[in-house]
């Protein structure tokens, strides 16, 4: 689960690196390095390919429920990871530069990101598993009934007043959950509603925006 918040923090000392060397780049050079430069491309490149790797593989091992290749959890730290550290490396890229077509890509490229931000904190209020497999509603009411059950109908000795507390504790607990898991399901699928074309039209433009600058700066030279 993402309770630590660890992609966060391996995030943030990612761009604070990233940025180190940036300035490096900056007193070496003494100017912004163009994004047409060696070292402009290759941040723009290793942004976008770290932006593919965030639309692509956490929906890859989505799909995959039952395959032993990560854990959920674990894919969507590194779906997160990647969704920050790239967009950095591409804004980086852009020399600050932000007219005509890269400019519309950095403009959705920032929504995409605040987007994904808003979807985390939704994603993490939804009840999971510890494999970060989202429980269904039929399985908290399963666990609720077999809560009422045990409180009801105690097998062996007669339960203790701490018992019947912290069973009820549960019980609880998991009405609470059930409430928020419909609530979240609500958001999460007006969330994608809006997150995914984005990022599909996001996407588009940046694989338009890289062959025009492969024509233009190579072909043509």
């Amino acid at each position: 689960m993402l309770d630590r918040s660890r992609e966060l923090l391996y995030a943030l000392v990612a761009v604070v690196f990233i940025t180190i060397v940036y300035f490096l780049m900056l007193t070496l050079t003494r100017g912004i390095p163009a994004a047409s430069s060696f070292y402009g491309h290759s941040m723009g490149i290793l942004g976008f390919v770290l932006m593919l790797m965030t639309e692509s593989l956490y929906t890859l091992r989505k799909r995959r429920k039952n395959a032993r290749w990560g854990k959920m959890a674990r894919w969507l730290e590194f779906h997160i990871f990647t969704g920050i550290v790239g967009p950095y490396l591409v804004l980086l890229h852009s020399s600050w530069k932000f007219n005509g077509l890269a400019g519309v890509v950095m403009l959705l490229t920032g929504v995409i990101v605040a987007s994904g931000f808003i979807g985390r904190y939704i994603y993490t209020a939804v009840p999971r598993t510890s494999d970060g497999i989202e429980l269904s509603l039929a399985e908290i009411e399963a666990r609720i009934t077999a809560l009422d059950e045990q409180i009801s109908h105690p097998s062996g000795s007669v339960l203790t007043a701490d018992e019947i507390q912290r069973l009820t504790r549960q019980r609880g607990n998991l009405h609470r959950q059930a409430g928020r898991v419909v609530m979240m399901r609500s958001l999460l699928a007006l969330w994608h509603t809006v997150h995914i074309p984005i990022g599909m039209g996001l996407f588009a433009l940046a694989f338009l925006h890289a062959g025009a600058a492969i024509y233009f700066a190579t072909l043509l030279h």
